[in-house]
């Protein structure tokens, strides 16, 4: 694995490293507020074109791969990530101002989604295999012979995320179910992190090559999103885009998608303010516990997880007042931390004053501001229901450790509001589950909330996502622009797919995962029964 000791780097073009016309960038410690590490040359518009020529052309291939040889290359990827794992964390840490530990953490799970990907692409349940034998005596007409499998859609574009330089980046969720699912992946790196995304980008090419398979299968390109991110988009040969960022970058990308002659599919993880609800009887008594879980899940990485608290729902009276009494008491506790860049700070200090400003909207308590430019003090403020039903700004993600605690005084009030709320990747249930009133009040919001939301928790904190095959991390508009998926998961492959059937195909003419003899082994749904792979088969 090569390190990062050039003075500029370039675009690895099916695995060419491709020198920009468009000018350069380079990484801001958002800790010291200057720029750090070498630069990188950004591709122009036609520049691209040549990414998705590639891409592509590996298509033809790299969806025709077996099983093994698949997973064997998001196995090597993975090794070689891992490999380099020392100097991508040091290189991110100086680019992000994240700690050491949580981008240990990471970096674990971006290796360890390859590693999952490896085993679904082994397992192959993906390929969803339906088998309808000829019924040729059926009445009053003959059922043909039909075979059903899923087929990648082709070649898919990337777009980095700002708050994970890893697991939501070159490497990360959407690379590698696009990979897996065997499409080619050109992936677009966030200007905010570019020498992290070239360590890695480097560790996929190596695994590219080692395994002998076409260049286009991978590129990383450095390039403005307004033209080389609209470019790949809107390029025909792309056919769909993955996305993790703010709404009005996915919105400027579905607009595109949407108006192509060919439109295709752009799954984009946009807004979301992961609503709590705490019940009266989670809050009755003397509970500190709750508000020191709250005060960590806000605080936490400055507040940049799209699954940070941005609204909690407080009761009315004097036990609702203890907890917001004790939120304050833990938040003046804490201290702001650097933010990831110059320009997310700003705006959510900004999104803060904004807030601050909206009449009937009270300030709760504060941090204090930690020992760099950017890392602003944590914040929490209040209103009542009236409030916030009509005024829709306060319903507005702001991306940073701020939160509205909105009060209420009746269950009616709850489900006012959840009926009226945006639709989010998590929605969070507090009670005490001996108390009847109050978990025939949650099983009435559950109702509601699971038409808004991707993720339900009963008792927990939205911030952490499990990676694994139950998990789901989407929701409905605006949390992501497409409910029906997940971007984090195994269930996630799936977006990247789309069924075929072979209708009275001779044996010679049929795919191996829909044979009869199950080359693969496949599990699948044989005439209306699953049919479970037997070991050997």
């Amino acid at each position: 694995m090569s390190t990062l000791t050039e003075s500029v780097y370039h675009s690895l073009v099916a695995g060419v490293p491709t020198e920009g016309t468009a000018g350069t960038t380079q990484a801001t410690d958002p800790a010291k507020n200057q720029q750090t590490g070498p630069k990188f040359t950004l591709l122009g518009k036609g520049q691209a074109e040549v990414a998705a020529q590639s891409a592509a052309e590996a298509f033809l291939e790299y969806r025709k791969l077996d099983p093994q040889k698949r997973a064997a290359f998001l196995a090597a990827a993975a090794d070689k990530i891992q490999a380099a794992g020392e100097e991508i964390i040091a290189t991110a840490m100086t680019e992000t101002g994240l700690p050491q530990m949580r981008l240990q953490g990471e970096l674990a799970r971006t290796v360890n989604q390859l590693r999952l990907f490896a085993k679904v692409v082994l397992q192959g349940d993906h390929h969803g295999v339906r088998i309808e034998p000829a019924l040729s005596d059926r009445k009053p007409l003959p059922r043909p012979d039909l075979r059903q499998r899923t087929l990648p859609l082709g070649p898919v574009v990337v777009f980095g995320a700002s708050n994970f330089p890893l697991a939501f980046s070159v490497a990360g969720g959407d690379t590698a179910s696009a990979l897996a699912a065997g499409c080619p992946v050109v992936f677009k790196a966030h200007n905010a992190h570019p020498g992290t995304s070239q360590i890695v980008g480097q560790a996929i090419t190596e695994a590219v090559i080692e395994l002998g398979l076409p260049g286009g299968v991978f590129s990383l390109v450095y390039g403005r999103g307004t033209d080389v991110g609209q470019k790949l988009v809107a390029d025909p040969r792309i056919k769909a885009v993955g996305f993790t960022g703010s709404r009005g970058g996915g919105l400027a990308l579905m607009q595109t998608a949407a108006t192509r002659p060919e439109p295709i599919p752009v799954y984009a993880e946009m807004s979301s303010v992961n609503p709590i609800f705490l019940l009266p009887s989670a809050v009755a008594g003397d509970n500190p516990v709750l508000a020191e879980g709250f005060v960590t899940s806000l605080t936490g990485s400055a507040g940049q997880l799209c699954t940070a608290p941005g609204l909690l729902f407080v009761p009315e009276g004097t036990s609702g007042d203890s907890f917001v009494n004790a939120v304050r008491t833990h938040l003046s506790a804490a201290a702001g931390v650097t933010m990831l860049t110059p320009g997310i700070c700003s705006s959510r200090v900004k999104g803060e004053q904004k807030l601050a400003d909206i009449p009937g909207v009270t300030e709760v308590g504060r941090g204090s501001e930690g020992k760099t430019e950017h890392a602003p003090a944590p914040s929490v403020y209040s209103t009542d229901v009236k409030v916030f039903v009509t005024t829709p700004e306060l319903s507005e993600e702001i991306f940073g450790s701020v939160c509205l605690v909105v009060r209420y005084s009746s269950v009616e009030e709850l489900e006012e509001v959840a009926t009226a709320i945006e639709g989010q990747l998590t929605a969070t249930l507090h009670l005490d589950p001996r108390d009847s009133k109050d978990t025939q009040t949650a099983s009435t919001l559950l109702e509601l909330l699971e038409l808004k939301a991707g993720r339900l928790l009963i008792n927990g904190w939205p911030t952490g996502v499990d990676v694994g095959d139950a998990v789901v991390h989407g929701g409905p508009f605006p949390a992501t622009s497409d409910g029906r998926s997940t971007s984090v998961g195994t269930l996630s492959i799936g977006r990247f797919l789309r069924p075929v059937v072979y209708q009275n195909a001779p044996e010679a003419l049929q795919p191996a995962a829909v044979q009869d003899a199950n080359p693969w082994s496949l599990t699948r749904r044989v005439d209306g029964q699953y049919a479970v792979a037997q070991k050997g088969e």
